[in-house]
């Protein structure tokens, strides 16, 4: 839960320093890209190790992410020093819906049984949009378990109208009327 709360304080200080250096877009995507590379499980390991000096790290780090601007890396570097290589997924996550809520966008996933059209994905996109009353952005999903139809996961909200919950409410209603 520590690292969930810290996460959430480092992405807003970052934010904040995007923001003043209007950067928002550009930070969210090296955010992503740093807390790809802290994902892989080599390069984790070797941050994390104690018997690695601090300096080794900083510098792995400073290549690695080279590309990126000195102020994430500066971040990284510091999750780093203080042991919590895990919290940038946190930070980049915390960050994203930061930027979502400035740019007044809202996250929606869609889950179907088979991989959507894109003229599918937009109408479904445009729907979610009319319910909402903002701009979405869809990330889309396969799961085979759910046999047809679509989930759609609106922040809190679920929208369940695949083939395996209708199925389930019909063996309710039969099992309800047969008691």
């Amino acid at each position: 839960m520590a690292s969930r709360l810290s996460g959430q304080r480092y992405a807003q200080a970052i934010f904040e320093l995007a923001q003043e250096n209007q950067q928002l877009e550009q930070w969210d995507q090296e955010l992503r890209l740093a807390a790809d590379v802290l994902e892989d499980e080599e390069f984790a390991l070797f941050l994390s190790h104690a018997d690695v000096p601090q300096e080794r790290k900083i510098a792995a780090i400073d290549e690695v992410l080279s590309e990126t601007h000195p102020l994430v890396r500066n971040l990284v570097s510091l999750l780093v020093n203080r042991g919590g290589v895990a919290a940038m997924r946190d930070v980049q996550e915390g960050y994203g819906h930061l930027l979502d809520d400035h740019l007044g966008r809202q996250r929606a996933e869609v889950t179907t049984a088979v991989e959507l059209e894109p003229a599918e994905l937009e109408r479904i996109t445009e729907f979610v949009a009319q319910v909402v009353g903002r701009e979405v952005v869809i990330t889309a999903r396969v799961d085979e378990t759910i046999l047809g139809g679509l989930i759609v996961q609106i922040g809190d909200q679920l929208l369940d109208g695949s083939a395996a919950a209708g199925l389930e409410r019909m063996r309710q209603v039969v099992r309800a009327r047969a008691a």
